[in-house]
């Protein structure tokens, strides 16, 4: 074996092994952040609040009221036991109050559920509703991660448990009724499930392609906005443009290039049915267009101001690094998440998620602060990456310098 592949081989083990310790770091210090995000959210569920009215001031009221009351610890949604006087238009008050984000659930017991349902009872009525008594409000559009796995779950729960120890009281109360007989024969549930409760979905997540658009394709979408950097790092344009275009084609190009390609991005949605259209009219669509657009710019321009300083060589391990700190704050509200999650109140991916949310299923809108974050991150790259060109094109060109001396020596 010649001395030429002996130091060639000596390179590869050297270029493998680099390549495994960085592969290494990329899965502890990087991946981790998003099994954090996902494994440590059981323990703050107490972060996320659900509001308790009592409009009946009665037996059911005080029962549903009470159980609450004693609901506590980290694994539980904080209840918060609301004075009717709060809501002086009823439940409907407390729905307005969900839907403006100010709960995440909010059970209300209904104006005259005790007396009603006596009423029955002494009637007989067969026609009484039981579920009327209380009531469940949920927004599962808002993030529907959250409430498929952790909210609905925990209010049925609770509420099944409520409503079958009123049962049992009510039930024990009517053993001694002399009507209990025709009671059992003509109006059963009267006897069997006096109390129960109905669940209301105002913001429901009806429609499933919209996890394309709001936490699936947002990696899509990250892929798409970082698409060209490896091609204009490799063009070799950068040494034949002086400074200043340099700077500028690095800023305006890629807002050219991606007011296309976003609106491609945003018609495939369409075509495939995600509904623009359903509160904000022809609106919508753009909105959502315009988004796509700004949230392109931002990854893409944050990205370009990186590579700039990384080189190549390195740029990959900040990419899986920027779509890591963006997903893991995209499926499961940042409540949950640990504390250090609070940045994803800034981050690209959650911004474009919340504007998704309202234009399709019109939750609370804060369409003007998710543009907002997304015109600050593109201001920051536009200020930080002209300061690292320079420093990059300063070095290349002491670089170029110091061969141009050892040339003439």
């Amino acid at each position: 074996m010649d001395n030429g592949t002996i130091a060639a081989r000596r390179v590869w083990l050297k270029i493998s092994l680099v390549a495994v310790g960085l592969l290494i770091f990329i899965i502890f210090a990087i991946l981790s952040i998003y099994w954090a995000a996902l494994g440590r959210s059981s323990g703050n569920i107490h972060n996320l609040s659900g509001y308790v009215v009592d409009f009946d001031g009665e037996q059911i009221g005080q029962t549903v009221t009470q159980a609450f009351s004693n609901l506590h610890g980290n694994k539980q949604l904080s209840w918060l036991v609301k004075n009717a006087s709060e809501f002086p238009n009823g439940p409907p008050d407390v729905q307005a109050a969900l839907v403006d984000h100010r709960c995440w659930v909010a059970v209300t017991v209904n104006p005259g559920a005790t007396s009603n349902l006596i009423a029955a009872i002494n009637k007989t009525d067969a026609t009484y509703n039981t579920s009327q008594a209380i009531s469940a409000y949920l927004t599962d559009a808002r993030n529907e991660a959250a409430y498929r796995i952790i909210i609905t779950p925990m209010v049925n729960a609770i509420l099944t448990n409520i409503t079958q120890t009123l049962g049992l009281a009510f039930a024990g109360e009517l053993a001694s009724n002399p009507n209990l007989p025709n009671l059992m024969h003509t109006a059963p549930s009267l006897v069997t499930l006096s109390v129960n409760y109905a669940v209301y979905d105002l913001r429901p997540f009806d429609v499933p392609v919209a996890s394309a658009v709001d936490y699936v394709g947002l990696i899509y979408l990250m892929i798409l906005a970082n698409h060209l950097l490896v091609a204009n790092a490799q063009s070799g344009l950068a040494r034949r443009l002086t400074l200043t275009s340099l700077i500028v084609v690095r800023l305006l190009w890629p807002f050219t290039l991606y007011f296309f390609i976003s609106l491609m991005y945003c018609l495939l949605s369409l075509a495939f049915g995600v509904p623009f259209s359903r509160y904000y009219g022809g609106a919508g669509f753009l909105i959502y267009w315009m988004m796509s657009w700004m949230a392109m710019a931002a990854l893409h321009v944050s990205s370009q101001s990186m590579i700039t300083l990384l080189t190549l060589k390195f740029v990959p391990v900040f990419l899986v690094l920027w779509i890591i700190v963006n997903v893991s704050v995209a499926y499961y509200p940042i409540e949950v998440l640990p504390i250090i999650f609070r940045y994803g109140y800034a981050m690209p991916f959650y911004n474009v998620s919340n504007t998704v949310r309202t234009v399709v299923f019109n939750t609370k809108n804060q369409i003007g602060l998710n543009f907002g974050v997304q015109f600050a991150w593109i201001a920051v790259s536009c200020i930080t990456l002209p300061i690292f060109q320079w420093l990059v094109r300063r070095r290349e060109v002491q670089a170029w310098h110091q061969s141009q001396v050892k040339e003439g020596e």
